[in-house]
């Protein structure tokens, strides 16, 4: 019959709500003795020996309750309960009544040392004691312990025997054989994860769960995770737990976590959990435009910010223009909202933008907003539209004042040397008329500007010259009331009093003309005339300067007997 020495694992940490394990110590710490010797069980649970009620079982089946310390002399598994603990695991007590036998101490944990007890009825008789592991000696000792070092879990088989001499031969005893089972420092960990489906972009948490028992919670333990066979965080921490911050859909994948006891070395791995990251599509999609509502002024930048209410992981913007079949740029991150920058924007930029957005769902598209670039006036010519070829007083004149470019409406102000004359507005752009009749004042220099709101425009100067029309001039005889003789040298001077220059004066001679004289800056003008008998009669001037010519009254001459007097007529 084989001896089998149980030694179970005592958990030091309640799980999910329950109830820690109890567990059970052997006093003294052997699990095999001989009939007759009392073995003592005592009943813990994390906190310390259960002093009050304490529920006893023996295999499998209630035996009694009472205190958390008895004895028992028979063999079989045993196991407790206290108020505090769940029940425990079992412990398999043996009691043989065979001359040898083989203890092993309890409890025994992976790595620990084990000690083995080669004993004897009577211990005196023996001389030598010979140890073997699966039939093979593995030591000798004369009644020392044996020990195992850092001893694992495996299926060995041991046994010892004893040796002596007797008066009349020499003497070998067998023990039976004992199967160590090495209770497990810690369990495979188990790893726990916040969510096995987390959402894009949000935290996860990792935990690496195992425990010691409270008998070896001196020993270190390190934990390390894993995606896949990739190292995660900063690799192995004596913390259980991990935090990653932020959880992409390309880290969906195979976790698993190992946890290692640094004195004795044992690692050990947990299964691996497979952990989707859920992205989320993207929705409400906008577009915003700076500056705002689309109006800015040609050369200016335009800046287009697309945004989505809702998406996760890396999201493709896109931005468009009604018309155009490419698109006007592309961005791929992991955000919410991108911008794009449109230099200088110019007249043909104008039109109905919108922009995309899409997380590999399928692309969601923004509403359309117009932009529009406001031109600013351009410099404007001013043009005089008169009736004729030189502008005279009271005629009507058109001042045109026009812009080639710049976006309506455009206020188009006319100057007449910088003194504001009135306006005119061109609500669908174009050019803007005012109208002034002329006066003598209303010659000199003309200006117009053009004024859309984004600066006004000034336009050269153009100069105008009114002209005026001569006056009836008045002719007059120097010297003045004189009496004229032949011979005598006469001065006929015609003048007007009013009439632009130059001024062509013609004199004449009952209707004859006798000469001309030209005032080329206004004034009158004289013609001499040698008066002989035939220059009796009706004198008169006419003034000319292009704009229709004017005729003094006549002025009569007579000659008689030498003397002539002249006389207006």
């Amino acid at each position: 019959m084989l001896l089998w020495l149980l030694l179970t694992l005592a958990p030091g940490r309640e799980q999910s709500g329950a109830f820690p394990k109890a567990f059970l110590l052997l006093k003294p710490p052997w699990s095999t003795a001989f009939k007759g010797e009392e073995v003592t069980l005592i009943c813990e649970d994390d906190h310390s020996p259960a002093q009050r009620y304490t529920s006893w079982y023996h295999n499998w089946a209630f035996w009694k309750a009472g205190s958390g310390t008895i004895q028992i002399y028979k063999s079989g598994r045993y196991t407790c309960k206290t108020q505090r603990s769940s029940v425990s695991d079992p412990v398999h007590v043996e009691f043989l009544s065979e001359w040898l036998i083989l203890q092993a101490s309890h409890p025994v944990f992976e790595g620990d040392d084990v000690h083995l007890r080669c004993r004897g009825k009577n211990e005196e008789d023996i001389n030598e004691k010979i140890y073997y592991r699966n039939k093979k000696e593995i030591g000798r000792r004369h009644g020392s312990k044996f020990t195992l070092h850092s001893v694992s879990q495996d299926n060995s088989e041991y046994h010892c025997t004893a040796s002596g001499e007797s008066f009349w031969r020499p003497w070998e005893e067998t023990s039976k054989p004992l199967k160590i089972q090495v209770q497990e420092l810690f369990p495979r960990p188990v790893l726990r994860v916040s969510t096995s489906q987390p959402i894009e972009g949000s935290p996860m948490n990792l935990k690496c769960e195992t425990w010691l028992p409270p008998l070896r919670s001196h020993i270190e333990l390190q934990f390390c995770f894993f995606r896949e066979d990739k190292v995660l965080g900063s690799g192995w921490s004596s913390s259980p737990e991990l935090q990653i911050p932020t959880m992409w859909s390309e880290d969906s994948g195979s976790y698993s976590c190992q946890a290692n006891a640094v004195t004795p070395n044992i690692i050990k791995i947990s299964l691996r959990s497979w952990i989707r990251v859920q992205r989320i599509p993207v929705s409400d999609v906008n577009l915003e435009i700076q500056p705002p509502g689309g109006q800015l002024i040609e050369g200016e930048d335009l800046v287009l910010i697309c945004s989505v209410a809702k998406g996760t992981g890396t999201v493709t913007f896109s931005w468009h223009r009604e018309g155009t079949e490419r698109s006007l740029g592309r961005k791929t991150q992991r955000a919410l909202s991108a911008e794009l920058r449109i230099a200088a924007v110019r007249e043909q930029d104008a039109g109905r933008y919108y922009c995309a957005a899409d997380n590999m769902h399928g692309p969601i598209l923004s509403r359309r907003i117009r932009v529009i670039p406001r031109i600013p006036a351009s410099r404007p010519v001013l043009t005089l539209r008169a009736p004729r070829t030189r502008a005279m007083v009271k005629d009507t004149v058109e001042l045109r004042c026009e812009a080639q470019r710049g976006s309506p409406p455009i206020l188009y102000r006319f100057y007449h040397k910088n003194v504001t004359l009135g306006s005119s507005s061109a609500p669908s752009g174009g050019g803007g008329s005012f109208n002034l009749s002329l006066t003598t004042e209303h010659s000199g220099n003309y200006s117009c500007e053009a004024d859309n709101g984004l600066g006004p425009q000034r336009s050269e100067a153009v100069p105008l010259s009114v002209s005026v029309p001569v006056s009836r001039p008045i002719l007059t005889l120097n010297p003045a009331g004189a009496q004229a003789v032949v011979g005598d040298l006469l001065e006929l001077r015609c003048e007007a009093q009013s009439g632009s220059p130059p001024i062509l004066y013609w004199f004449y001679h009952e209707d004859v003309t006798l000469g001309s004289s030209s005032a080329p800056s206004g004034g009158g003008a004289s013609f001499n005339l040698s008066l002989t008998a035939e220059h009796s009669g009706n004198y008169s001037c006419g003034a000319d300067n292009g704009l229709g010519v004017q005729r003094s009254y006549m002025v009569t001459l007579n000659l008689t007997g030498g003397l002539g007097v002249p006389e207006l007529r």
